[in-house]
């Protein structure tokens, strides 16, 4: 299985700013000042546009067209009639007015597979600290969009922690208010527009998640409840051999006690270190099919950020805010 960044005539498709990033991936520069020139550092600079289908005996398909990269003639995706295609140049360029006032700072941008999944790191000022200690998290927007069908244009709120690199990304979801979507669909240039909405709706996300960081370090949970925790996450199968849930619960325990940053004394042992260890583990350590390291963290990149990665980690810091808000 090939690892998942796109690489067009041997060129990767991905830069980063100033120390290497989490997942080890890309190339680094100096911060690039506009969109354009981010898009043209991580080789984002092409277009896609839409083609007719037909069969192979000759008949015109109306319900669906090709969504075709030019510049490699690769499909990237089948989508409907009302489908609206956003070049990478026009989702990444509302940023432009708010990097220039200082707010955001662009920091990785990249591509999956052919090109059909683009993404856009920025980073925002100020930083989320743990109760006054040296657990220090950092405050991003990760914009991506696919050219496939399967997602629209979307801005999530994304915090790192510094201390062991760990993410966590969470996205838009209809009625709470957490991030953007832009559909593809109708007028897309005044919708791209109102996106800037964003960096208000940041903040009062970024402190409310501060608040919850601040919660989960402030609970001890008892050796059953982080018992508890991590089978739920990882429970037992109805059917088969439970010896590698069990695998990875232990090594959840092991990181829990020992793993990066959790030697802190104001988390140590607490509910935000329950959660870190998940977060450690799905980031850095989950197994991945791949040849090379590399490989193996570009899939966990797309995985940590997009797929079942991101799910499971929405997913254990909603129970572990939950438990240190009941106990």
């Amino acid at each position: 299985m090939g690892h998942e960044l796109c690489t067009v005539n041997g060129r990767t498709a991905m830069f980063y700013v100033g120390e290497v990033p989490w997942h080890g991936l890309g190339c680094r520069l100096d911060a690039p000042a506009t969109a354009r020139e981010a898009i043209q550092a991580a080789s984002l600079d092409y277009d896609v546009t839409l083609a007719n289908l037909t069969t192979t005996d000759g008949i015109h398909v109306t319900s669906r067209r090709a969504v075709v990269r030019t510049d490699t003639d690769d499909i990237l995706g089948v989508v409907g009639n009302t489908y609206v295609p956003v070049q990478n140049r026009e989702a990444f360029a509302f940023l432009d007015t708010i990097v220039a006032d200082g707010s955001l700072r662009y920091h990785t941008a990249g591509a999956l597979r052919k090109g059909e999944k683009v993404w856009l790191l920025a980073k925002l000022p100020g930083q989320m600290r743990i109760r006054f200690s040296d657990d220090v998290s950092e405050k991003y927007l990760l914009l991506s969009n696919s050219h496939d069908g399967s997602s629209a244009l979307r801005v999530f709120f994304t915090s790192i922690r510094c201390v062991c690199s760990n993410t966590l990304a969470m996205a838009d979801r209809e009625g709470r208010g957490e991030g953007v979507a832009i559909r593809h669909q109708g007028n897309l240039t005044s919708k791209i527009r109102q996106a800037r909405e964003v960096l208000g709706i940041a903040a009062r996300y970024f402190d409310d998640l501060e608040n919850q960081f601040d919660l989960m370090s402030r609970h001890y949970p008892s050796y059953a409840q982080v018992s508890g925790y991590f089978k739920a996450l990882y429970p037992d199968p109805e059917d088969g051999n439970p010896a590698r849930s069990q695998n990875v619960r232990d090594e959840l325990f092991r990181l829990f006690e020992n793993g990066k940053g959790q030697d802190i004394p104001e988390i140590k042992l607490t509910s935000w270190a329950m959660f870190n260890a998940l977060t450690e583990y799905v980031d850095h350590h989950r197994p991945t099919r791949a040849k090379s390291e590399f490989d193996r963290a570009a899939n966990r990149l797309d995985s940590s950020w997009f797929g079942t990665g991101a799910r499971l980690k929405e997913r254990a810091f909603g129970l572990a805010v939950e438990m240190a808000s009941t106990n």
